[in-house]
């Protein structure tokens, strides 16, 4: 062990998980943590937005841990893991001398850092990105069973992980397609399969949600080339950080040698190029082209071993990035250190205020799946998101989160109005209402199917009752939502629809009854999509139907 891994190598790794585990202690979460959090409450194989893993993660570091860090301690793991396994792959023997070197340009990729204490998916994303390159090297050399076996069961961590993970195996695959041929491959691909399979299961069992939201029903808006595509090289800039312009510069000066070396060139022009072409599309967040950030952090340090220019200004530049990301991480913590507000700020201060003035009760957040898992962290408090049309789908929309709150008195506070019973404020000053219910009932899981007349002009509207128990009929009102092709909503109306069986009361448990409804004259020029929803007893409409394309 000591020949892969000098002493000072074990030093610095221990005082870098130090670090991660103290700032993981005294950080508050961000948002997607809390929602991340809220997954690992009910451990299922599947989620709205995401495969299982992040949950999984989050609910191993609570078995150890309370608080923050039992929502992050899995993470301070799976990043020291990752620095173990990019040293493993530099086989430079001149890598002992240049260990200072190697810490400060990985502790430079400012995404890279950041996944060292917090828990979102692409944590393990990278780790598993890691282990997966290590893996595909020892497979290159010898062909093992216990390397196949491995090499299946981490393609599926990977997936398990996040969606994007198929371009990190594509693209290795691809840059060796003989691999086509290869019958122990094939044997990794099918074991990876495998164990794939209950989240493909999950995914059948409900109706694909999460591939139906990523792929068609994510809201977009029209191309903006500053937004879009010029936002991507921005994004592309910052994973990266201070040293991207070396770190860049020696992906294009690299040479792929051998077959790993050109998995690790494929890898990163095939995720790009990709993403470059998604920017047309659509927003390209940052985080999606972290994947790259493994192959980037091994070609770079095998620029730096061989350039001793280079070394030099990545090793002042990595100094320099050292101190500035250290105090971003202490004023992630104490927002008095910079004059700008983050998600890790103030959460706990509104939490407590609102516990207070609501008395303890269940709150019902509006369009926020982003409040409810945080106050629910911080307070102990059962607390949900209520989407309705203005806003998406998320994990609230497909679990069992309304029956906690049914038939129970509840806040509901509303981002949109004005005033209420209690108002509480945000460190940025922002000052939300919420208002008492006495009887809280929402139906938001009633699904509305919609049917194109073939001819005429009526369509036909089918409402399914998902629920163990019958929903009065004189509690729902129809509503409509149109939306330009970009799926934003623009204008919501009411809907007069027929009921085929007007005498009918009660929309019984597990059935469905039929409605007939003509298209009200939208005011909108030239609406591309419509929607029907429900709005319950005072409610606004909820998300009950898909959007249907208007021709």
């Amino acid at each position: 062990m000591s020949q892969k891994f000098p002493r000072l190598f074990f030093v610095l790794l221990a005082v870098l998980f130090a670090l991660n585990l103290l700032q993981s202690s005294v950080t508050e979460l961000i948002y997607d943590e809390a929602y991340y959090w809220y997954y690992a409450q009910n451990m299922a194989w599947g989620y709205f937005d995401h495969p299982p893993m992040v949950a999984f993660l989050i609910k191993l570091s609570s078995f150890l841990f309370d608080g923050e860090l039992g929502v992050r301690f899995m993470s301070c793991i799976l990043s020291a893991g990752t620095y173990i396994l990019l040293w493993l792959m530099v086989e430079n023997p001149k890598k002992k001398d240049y260990v200072t070197h190697f810490f400060l340009l990985v502790f430079s990729f400012t995404l890279m850092n950041a996944y060292g204490f917090l828990t979102l998916p692409d944590t393990a994303l990278l780790f598993f990105t890691a282990l997966f390159l290590w893996l595909y090297k020892r497979f290159l050399k010898h062909e093992g069973i216990m390397t196949t076996i491995g090499l299946g069961l981490i393609m599926a961590a990977l997936m398990y992980s996040k969606y994007h993970a198929v371009l990190v195996i594509l693209f290795v695959f691809l840059s060796n397609y003989k691999l086509i041929f290869n019958k122990k491959a094939w044997f990794a691909v099918i074991l990876a399969l495998i164990c794939y399979a209950p989240h493909f299961i999950w995914l059948y069992q409900n109706d694909f949600v999460s591939i139906t939201f990523h792929l068609s029903e994510r809201p977009n808006q029209a191309y903006k080339f500053d937004e879009f595509t010029l936002g991507f090289f921005l994004n592309i800039v910052v994973i990266i950080g201070l040293l991207f312009y070396w770190v860049y510069g020696a992906l294009f000066k690299f040479k792929a040698t051998d077959k790993f070396s050109k998995a690790l060139v494929y890898l990163v022009y095939g995720v790009l190029i990709f993403f470059f072409i998604s920017s047309f599309n659509r927003r390209v967040q940052a985080q999606w082209t972290i994947a790259i950030s493994i192959p980037l952090a091994l070609i770079a340090f095998d620029h730096l071993l061989n350039n001793a220019k280079s070394r030099k200004w990545m090793y002042r530049i990595g100094i320099v990035s050292l101190l500035l990301l250290m105090y971003a991480r202490a004023w992630m913590v104490n927002y008095r250190l910079f004059p700008m507000y983050f998600e890790t700020h103030g959460n706990k201060e509104w939490v407590n205020e609102l516990k207070t003035k609501s008395g303890g009760i269940p709150v019902v957040f509006e369009n926020s799946y982003r409040r409810s898992s945080m106050y629910e962290f911080y307070s102990d408090v059962p607390a949900i998101s209520l989407n309705n049309f203005m806003y998406r789908k998320n994990q609230y929309s497909i679990d069992g989160s309304e029956e906690r709150v049914r038939g129970k008195k509840v806040l509901y506070v509303s981002q949109y109005r004005k005033s209420g019973d209690i108002s509480y404020m945000h460190l940025d000053s922002t000052v939300f209402h919420g208002i008492y219910i006495d009887d809280f009932q929402s139906y938001r899981k009633l699904q509305c199917i919609v049917e194109k007349p073939e001819t005429g002009i009526k369509h036909s509207l089918k409402v399914y009752n998902p629920y163990p128990f019958d929903v009065p009929l004189e509690q729902l009102e129809y509503t409509i939502s149109y939306s330009n092709e970009h799926k934003q909503v623009k204008q919501m109306l009411p809907l007069k629809v027929e009921n085929t069986l007007p005498q009918q009361s009660l929309l019984k448990s597990k059935d469905t009854i039929n409605y007939s409804f003509e298209l009200p004259l939208s005011t909108m020029e030239r609406p591309a999509y419509f929607r029907i929803g429900i709005a319950e007893n005072g409610l606004l409409p909820g998300l009950n139907g898909k959007p249907v394309k208007i021709e």
